[in-house]
């Protein structure tokens, strides 16, 4: 597939730079197959869209505060952003100036519970950094243990934001998930970002149960597919886990002719993963693209993607070429684009639908 088959026109208008209030007030396209075309609904109205019996699957990781401002000698300002934990002390991450911080040198954060030894070069802008806690607070164990990073980077570190997000986040509760557990991520998986409790609580009154995955983010969401072929586009992995009583309620659905919805991109890598790789846990180089065949998903809730990025390759995977005359649609009827944006319900066959057509009402 070529990469300029992803591409759309996006005005900056149309990038939501903070988010709806409340969460679940965001505007959710409802695109069935086989319908007369879309309806548009908000997601609090998800409820209504599924069925009983249904399974909606989401990702429960959490957003660290992985964005550290350092100081570098000589009074120059620098950052490190954290991407993952590689177990032995050393994080792959993004530094700037990056040129500026020669391997094995050391630089202090600017609120002074954390200092940073300076790694090797990995490509692609990432290298390694050694995190260093040199100051907690009383009423944690001095050391260098998991609990004490994550009180040092609460206290210097900043939740990164995607870069087309140029508004400050009053409250950065609103860059996570209600249903967040482990803090790993270096983004949030946005599609459950709408989900409230209240929605959550409707699902169960109506006979839809919710269960979770854990896929940890990284940066690649963001990225833009840069070479002429979307299938040579290099695509890090990253680290998922199924839990067992998942995996067991997705058979159980399935096996019941109910639908497994997946909230997002990142949920469907994680469940898809592991009927590629065998394993409920562990990384996942999983590439989805036009022509990948779907065991597990039968539907799909996501917001509206970057052009020319892997998460469109993928929806354009589920849905089909349809989804340009969706967005196309959403961009008509203002619908908000990207993270803090407006989400679609997609069923995996909605190429019969005209997507002109609109139907239903804009509650």
């Amino acid at each position: 597939m070529r990469v300029e088959e992803l591409h759309y026109e996006l005005p900056e208008q149309l990038v939501a730079q903070v988010p709806v209030e409340p969460r679940d007030a965001a505007r959710l396209m409802v695109a069935r197959s086989g319908a007369a075309g879309p309806e548009h609904a908000r997601v609090r109205d998800l409820p209504a869209h599924l069925e009983p019996g249904d399974l909606v699957v989401v990702n429960s990781t959490r957003v660290l505060p992985a964005r550290v401002r350092i100081a570098r000698p000589g009074g120059g300002a620098g950052e490190v952003l954290l991407l993952e934990d590689r177990g032995d002390g050393w994080w792959e991450a993004l530094c700037r100036p990056s040129r500026k911080l020669p391997e094995g040198t050391h630089h202090g954060s600017i609120g002074g519970h954390l200092a940073f030894e300076m790694g090797a070069e990995l490509g692609a802008g990432r290298r390694l950094v050694r995190p260093e806690v040199t100051a907690v607070r009383p009423a944690t164990r001095m050391g260098h243990d998991e609990s004490d990073l994550l009180a040092a980077l609460e206290s210097d570190g900043e939740v990164p934001l995607p870069p087309y997000l140029h508004e400050q986040l009053e409250d950065p509760e609103r860059y996570q998930t209600v249903f967040a557990r482990r803090p790993a991520s270096a983004a949030a998986p946005t599609a459950g970002l709408h989900l409230t409790p209240a929605v959550l609580a409707a699902l169960s009154e109506r006979g839809v149960r919710v269960a979770t995955v854990e896929l940890v983010v990284g940066l690649d969401t963001f990225r833009p597919v840069t070479t002429e072929l979307v299938e040579d586009h290099e695509i890090h992995t990253e680290h998922y886990q199924v839990p067992e009583e998942t995996w067991h309620e997705v058979g159980t659905t399935r096996v019941r002719g109910n639908s497994v919805v997946a909230v997002g991109t990142t949920t469907t890598r994680a469940l898809e993963s592991v009927t590629h790789t065998g394993d409920l846990a562990g990384r996942t180089g999983l590439f989805i693209t036009p022509g990948f065949e779907f065991r597990v998903v039968d539907r799909l809730m996501t917001n509206f993607h970057l052009p020319r990025s892997s998460l469109l390759a993928m929806v354009e995977a589920f849905a089909g070429p349809v989804w340009r005359e969706l967005y196309r649609l959403g961009a008509e009827q203002g619908y908000r684009f990207l993270s803090f944006g407006d989400a679609m319900l997609l069923d995996p066959a909605t190429t019969g639908a005209d997507p002109a057509t609109t139907g239903g009402a804009d509650t």
